[in-house]
C-alpha cells in the first residue's frame, strides 16, 4: 500500500479515536497527594455479580499533554463489555526548561519522568486491590487484566515484571503480581528498538533522562529485559501502525521467546495505532476480546 495512503488512513483512525466525548467516571480514588496520582473508576453495565478489574494504562508518549481523559471512552467501552475498569493516571513529562540536558523533538514536551512515572505505576497497582474494594465493590480485584496502550502499554508490561528487576530496584516486589494477564497494546516494549526507530521522536530515552542515562537505566525500565515474567501476556498490534511500529512487539516477542516464555501476539492486517482504543473500530472488540481471555 502506498505511504501516502497509509498515512492518511493513520490520520483518519487518530481522528476517530479522539472524536469521542470523554466520559466521566462513577467513582475516583487517589493513591498518592500529587494531583496526577488519582484513579477513575467505571463501574461494569450489565454484569452479574462481581466483574473482572481492567486496571488500564493510558498513553500518550509519558508526555504531559496526554492524560487519562483521552482514553475514557474505552474505558467506558470495556465496562459496557461487563468489566469493571481502573482507569491509572501517572505523572508524565514537564516541558524542556524543566528537564536540563533532556529536550522533546522539535521542543515537544519530555516524556515522562525519572523516577517519578514508575513510582507512580508502582504506588497505583500496589494500592489498586483496596481502593478498588471501596470505591468500585462490583470488581473482583482477584480477576484483574492489566492493560495498556502504547507508553501505557509498556507501563502495562513493566508493572507486571517488577519481581525481575535487578536487585536493589526501589520498584522490586518479592513475588509475582497477583495478575490474570497483561494485555499490551501497540507497547514501547523494547526501547533499543523504539530508539533505532524514532518511536514518539525518541519518548523512551527521553523517559530514562536521556542519552547519558540510556544504558543505565534501561535494566529498570525496559520491558525486553526483564523476562521471563511468568505473566500470561498477550501484544496486540496494528501492522501498518506508524507511531509504534510492529518490529517493536515483534522484538519483545522473540525476547520472550528465547527466554522460554511463551507470549501471544496479535497482529491485526490494514490497522494502525488508534484502532485498538477506539470504541467505534472492529480493533478495539478483538481487544475487548483478549482481555475476556485472561479474565474469565
Amino acid at each position: 500500500m502506498p505511504d501516502d495512503v497509509v498515512a492518511a488512513r493513520a490520520a483518519a483512525e487518530e481522528e476517530s479515536a479522539f472524536s469521542h466525548p470523554a466520559v466521566e467516571p462513577d467513582a475516583t480514588a487517589p493513591y498518592g497527594d500529587h494531583p496526577d496520582q488519582v484513579i477513575d473508576f467505571y463501574a461494569p453495565r450489565g454484569a452479574a455479580g462481581p466483574a473482572p478489574l481492567v486496571a488500564l494504562l493510558h498513553g500518550g508518549a509519558w508526555r504531559a499533554p496526554y492524560d487519562r481523559r483521552h482514553v475514557t471512552p474505552f474505558a467506558a467501552f470495556l465496562a459496557r463489555r461487563g468489566f469493571a475498569v481502573a482507569n491509572v493516571e501517572y505523572r508524565r513529562g514537564s516541558s524542556p526548561s524543566d528537564a536540563p540536558g533532556v529536550s522533546g523533538a522539535g521542543g515537544a514536551p519530555v516524556a515522562g519522568r525519572w523516577p517519578d512515572t514508575f513510582d507512580d505505576v508502582a504506588a497505583a497497582l500496589d494500592a489498586l486491590p483496596a481502593l478498588a474494594r471501596t470505591a468500585l465493590p462490583q470488581a473482583d480485584p482477584r480477576r484483574t487484566v492489566l492493560t495498556g496502550h502504547s507508553a501505557g502499554g509498556h507501563l502495562a508490561l513493566w508493572a507486571a515484571a517488577r519481581h525481575v528487576l535487578p536487585p536493589g530496584s526501589p520498584w522490586r516486589t518479592d513475588g509475582p503480581p497477583a495478575l490474570r494477564g497483561v494485555v499490551a497494546l501497540a507497547p514501547i516494549a523494547d526501547f533499543e528498538v523504539a530508539e533505532k526507530l524514532a518511536v514518539c521522536g525518541g519518548a523512551s530515552g527521553q523517559l530514562l533522562g536521556g542519552v547519558e542515562h540510556f544504558e543505565e537505566r534501561r535494566p529498570y525500565a525496559d520491558p525486553v529485559l526483564l523476562l521471563p515474567t511468568g505473566i500470561a501476556t498477550t501484544l496486540v498490534q496494528g501492522r501498518t501502525d506508524l507511531d509504534v511500529p510492529e518490529a517493536v512487539a515483534e522484538s519483545y516477542a522473540d525476547a520472550a521467546a528465547k527466554a522460554g516464555e511463551v507470549v501471544g501476539l496479535t497482529l491485526l492486517a490494514d490497522v494502525g495505532h488508534f484502532p485498538l482504543i477506539d470504541p467505534a473500530a472492529d480493533a478495539c472488540a478483538v481487544v475487548a476480546e483478549e482481555i475476556a481471555q485472561l479474565a474469565w
